[in-house]
């Protein structure tokens, strides 16, 4: 007997006929009851089954038996079944997934005819409700203990990798043109089309423990003293071993927080892999020509990263690899991107060739405003790599000058708990304002130093931007510093230990790195230059660009001032069927030859691309090209 047929025995036959008998005496539904285990084989994946139709999905785990969906709002047994598994411990997916298997360690004790009654009976009124629900009602499922007979609804969101339900589209070149339409403003001031709170969606579709989209749960961090932020993550699998990308949202109020945080874990998992719009394209570059983008504009790791890491390959033009279209807004064609570009998390070891990470990803209310999130990241990135690796002074920008009454008030705020928030003008190739805010903590103790940054048409919001980072982290970082003191103490003197994301920032809270930033913001306890007004940083000489009440015409314009400088900006699709739903877009942007962000001390990129040297001499921020002994030699800080 296989283990499936020993797992059925114990945990879904017992119930099975209890609901069969329980059926009948509560009148029937007339429609099949479909009883199966959850935890019993890997649902992540099993190709497409052909289930009965119009029969009622319960699925068994423990002493919980879950009902649903029923109904044609969009999902099925399967996509609960698989949403389930991907948020389950990491124990049990690697049982399921990796191919070990799981056990029943007994007969099912629950499935009681008290508790069968319980589940007919709920299965009788979801059928009696379905035939009078509209046809946009939302899905949902409904848990049972089976112990305590409690019943909780939750609702249910359509999977979109789901092969019952194949919500996929095909990639192609004709699906990859993008046309840029009028996108009116919420108010003047604002870069976004729709409020957050516009977006109807329930946060428990996307944070709860039996199918959360996302996660099991958003966590609320109440040891905040600054803003109120929300936390989430979720695990993907690659290879052998799941992988946490974590979520969030930083807002005024814990509300606003929670759905910030959830339109960013789409992002996230838009961004991750190709969800809606799979790879169908494998070839060599010298094969596809001039219809793709040689990834090496985008820059490679060094020679000694790839001989220390064997499972990361060097690319070469006569290698093979999936690619994905995308479409440049300069040149209004298809090009083909390869995928581990824009999808950073792609599964197959053995085509990648760099580690890309979120940059350039962005979501929002309609295509434009995506893409224009989207370049504004690659531009602000671009600007603080260039200005940290070149150690070039900026001119500082006084926030207490500055027209939101917020901006101040969070300044204020950050010094009553000991540091001051500093914003420099870190505009080097293009027009468009970009800022740097770092938090200097003033007696220089732990949790040194905190680095953020803003990139807007509107100089205001790009100081926000940055000043939100650096407030919410700032106050934070003194802890995490002590908690982590000793192995960040290491990484001070060994970059090479410096592997991960959060090692960047965290290392800037040892009091020791300070004079890496000197450049930046002066040595400790020296008068340096006075900062000067917002209005006199972006006017004069050098004003920012003007605003319009249309984001379209923002974008182009920005759009124009990268182009200008001979840079392409590449567009590509990621939206998900679940965001597409929403009226949400997600895209990934690229601008071949901008600096790309990269942690871990080895993989950097930056410092080894050409614009690295030239681009502080083009802006007249320098008379010479940098030398390599020019460069900054620390890692950066950016978080």
């Amino acid at each position: 007997m296989t283990t499936a047929q020993v797992l059925w025995d114990r945990t879904c036959a017992p119930l099975d006929a209890a609901l069969r008998r329980s059926a009948q005496r509560w009148g029937g539904t007339r429609r099949p009851v479909e009883v199966s285990a959850l935890g019993v084989r890997d649902e992540l994946s099993r190709p497409a089954t052909e289930e009965s139709a119009g029969g009622v999905p319960v699925h068994v785990y423990g002493r919980t038996a879950i009902v649903g969906p029923i109904g044609t709002a969009g999902a099925c047994g399967r996509c609960l079944a698989r949403r389930w598994q991907s948020i389950r411990s990491t124990e049990l997916r690697d049982a399921l997934e990796l191919g070990s298997d799981t056990e029943a360690v007994g007969e099912n004790p629950y499935a009681t005819a008290f508790a069968a009654d319980t589940v007919a009976a709920l299965i009788t009124e979801l059928v009696r409700a379905e035939q009078t629900a509209r046809d946009d009602t939302t899905a949902c499922v409904y848990q049972v203990d089976l112990e305590t007979l409690r019943v909780r609804r939750w609702p249910l969101v359509p999977d979109a990798e789901c092969p019952d339900c194949a919500r996929q589209l095909d990639d192609t070149a004709e699906g990859a043109q993008i046309t840029l339409r009028p996108a009116p403003k919420l108010d003047p001031g604002s870069f976004r089309v729709r409020r957050v709170e516009d977006y109807g969606f329930e946060l428990e579709a996307f944070a709860n423990p039996v199918c959360g989209a996302l996660s099991t749960n958003l966590l609320y961090d109440m040891s905040s003293v600054s803003t109120s932020p929300t936390i989430g993550a979720f695990t993907l699998r690659s290879g052998v071993y799941l992988r946490e990308t974590l979520y969030g949202g930083h807002a005024d109020t814990y509300a606003r927080s929670a759905r910030i945080g959830v339109l960013e874990g789409m992002e996230r998992a838009a961004g991750l892999r190709a969800r809606a719009k799979p790879a169908k394209v494998v070839a060599s570059l010298r094969e596809l020509g001039d219809a793709a983008l040689d990834p090496r504009v985008c820059g490679v790791h060094s020679d000694e990263f790839y001989d220390k890491n064997p499972y990361v390959t060097r690319f070469t033009p006569e290698r093979e690899i999936p690619w994905v279209y995308g479409w440049s807004l300069r040149d209004q064609r298809p090009v083909l991107v390869p995928e581990v570009l824009v999808y950073y998390h792609a599964t197959g070891m053995e085509n990648r060739f760099v580690q890309e990470t979120s940059n350039g990803c962005a979501s929002g209310g309609s295509l434009e405003e995506a893409i224009y999130f989207g370049l504004m990241e690659l531009v602000e990135r671009d600007a603080f790599l260039l200005m940290w690796h070149g150690r070039s002074a900026l001119p500082e920008i006084d926030p207490q000058s500055s027209a939101r009454p917020a901006t101040r008030h969070m300044v204020d705020r950050m010094a009553m708990y000991g540091y001051q928030a500093r914003f420099f003008d870190t505009r080097i190739t293009f027009d468009i304002p970009v800022v740097t805010g770092v938090a200097v903590r003033r007696d220089g103790g732990l949790g040194t130093l905190c680095f953020g940054g803003g990139a807007s048409l509107d100089p205001e919001a790009a100081m926000s931007a940055a000043l939100c980072e650096i407030a919410t982290d700032s106050v934070k970082v003194r802890g995490r510093t002590l908690a982590d003191e000793a192995r960040l103490r290491t990484l001070t003197e060994d970059f090479d230990l410096v592997r991960g994301l959060h090692d960047h920032p965290l290392m800037y809270g040892v009091p020791q790195m300070r004079r890496y930033a000197e450049f930046l913001i002066g040595p400790e306890g020296q008068p340096h230059a006075p900062a000067r007004p917002v209005a006199e940083i972006y006017g004069g000489s050098r004003p920012a660009p003007p605003l319009a009440t249309d984001l379209r015409e923002d974008l182009q314009r920005c759009v124009q001032a990268v182009t200008d400088k001979g840079f392409d900006v590449i567009v590509v699709d990621q939206t998900m069927p679940e965001q597409r739903d929403l009226g949400l877009h997600t895209v990934s942007v690229l601008v071949p030859g901008l600096l790309p962000i990269d942690f871990g001390w080895m993989r950097q990129r930056a410092p080894l691309m050409p614009r690295v040297r030239t681009a502080l001499r083009a802006a007249g921020l320098r008379d010479t090209d940098l030398l390599p002994q020019d460069l900054n030699p620390a890692p950066h800080p950016f978080p």
